[in-house]
Formats: structure tokens, sequence, C-alpha cells
């Protein structure tokens, strides 16, 4: 068996899914919401370097979701252990180059929904810098309606407050994941229609909303210009 095929199992119950219970006391609502066949979109909004992993510990299935690249190729044993991590764990590289590379990258989300499995997605496309939902970008609606796949909006609380940006490892405290009634949007129209995809992203964004309870910002949060640290 490929060694990284175990990777998942033991990160979410006897590493990081025992700790997360632990030091952040998870509690979710909504879990129901969740189909428990087919391919799924979670739509969640995006303020922690930990989000992308605390949808995976929570949910029952297996989610996939994308992570930079420059987390696949750092050198060295302690590099391609990382890569091995992100792989294991489900994340799928992704270039922000833009571009040819950001189809690529739906391409590789959109193959995961074809399989039938859980892929996750932060609209914002970046970390929230002050604590507000900003505008979604349009990938998740393009994602819905080239594959038909639900989209299921999360709402994540607290995630900011136990990893404030610049801390690498979360603190303890407390946080909640509510998540909602899924969307569908097949029949809605083409996903190179821009008003269409704008449509669609929107609502899927002011679902968050709801859950989430944050002020909304309608334009795209600003992207850190560089850091050494995750995003």
């Amino acid at each position: 068996m490929d060694p990284e095929r175990l990777i998942y199992p033991l990160t979410k119950h006897v590493v990081l899914g025992p700790a997360l219970r632990v030091t952040c006391r998870p509690k979710v609502t909504g879990l129901h919401h969740l189909p428990r066949t087919g391919p799924v979109i979670l739509a969640a909004n995006h303020l922690a370097f930990c989000d992308s992993f605390v949808l995976p510990l929570v949910v029952p299935r297996q989610v996939f979701f994308l992570g930079k690249h420059e987390y696949f190729t750092r050198p060295g044993k302690a590099g391609r252990a990382l890569a091995a991590l992100f792989r294991g764990l489900g994340a799928i590289a992704v270039d922000r180059s833009g571009g040819r590379a950001a189809l690529a990258a739906l391409d590789a989300s959109a193959a995961v929904l074809e399989r039938g499995e859980v892929f996750a997605i932060h609209p914002e496309g970046t970390r929230s810098p002050d604590g507000r939902l900003y505008r979604g970008h349009t990938g998740v609606a393009r994602l819905a309606l080239r594959t038909g796949a639900p989209v299921v909006p999360v709402g994540l609380i607290g995630t900011d407050r136990i990893q404030p940006r610049g801390q690498r490892l979360p603190r303890p405290g407390r946080i909640e994941v509510r998540i909602g009634e899924p969307l569908r949007f097949a029949g809605r129209g083409r996903e190179s229609h821009r008003d269409v995809t704008r449509g669609v992203t929107d609502e899927v964004m002011a679902a968050i909303r709801a859950l989430s309870g944050q002020e909304y910002v309608p334009s795209y949060a600003p992207r850190p210009e560089s850091s050494a640290r995750p995003e």
C-alpha cells in the first residue's frame, strides 16, 4: 500500500483529530446537511491557516482541497515530508500565477468532484485580513455549474482567534463549524457566462454570511504582498 494513503486516516483519527477536539473543542452543527454520497462542494469562509484542516477533521467523508504549490516544492527531507503530508491529507497543488495555471487548478478540482468526492473551497481566495467576509471569486460557481455538484455553505467561527495571522500553531480555544443546506445550481446556466457565475457566487457568499454572521465587504480580500509564514 502507498504510505501516503495511510496519512489521512492516521492524521484524522490518531494525531490531529484528537488534538483538535481537546484544544479547540469544535462545535459542529448542520452535519446532517452534508450528502453521504456523491460529489459535494464545501464552500467556507476563510479566517485562518488552520481552516483547511478543520473541515477534513470534522466532516466524516474525506475532503480534498487546494494547497499552494510552494508547500509541495520545498527542498530537502523536510520539504518532501511536508509535500507527502499535504498530498495524504487530500491537498491539490495550485499555482497562483493565474491564466493557464488557474484553469489547471479548476480542472483538478473538477476531477475530484467527477469521482464523486468532497471538495472544499474558500471562495474569498485568501484569508480575511480583519475578520469580515469578502467578495467571492467565481471558481466555486464554475465548479458547481460544470459538475452539477451541490454547494454546501459552511460558516467557520473562531479559527482566527485560535490561530491569528502569523501564528504557526493554533492555541487552545473554542471554534464553531456551521454547515448549511445544500445549494443546487444545475440548469442555472453556462459556466462561461459571467453574469451567471457572479450570481451563483453571490448566492453562495450570502449563505456563508448567514451562517458565519460576518460583516460583508463587496470587494475582494487583499492578498499579502509577501510573507514567510503560511497563508
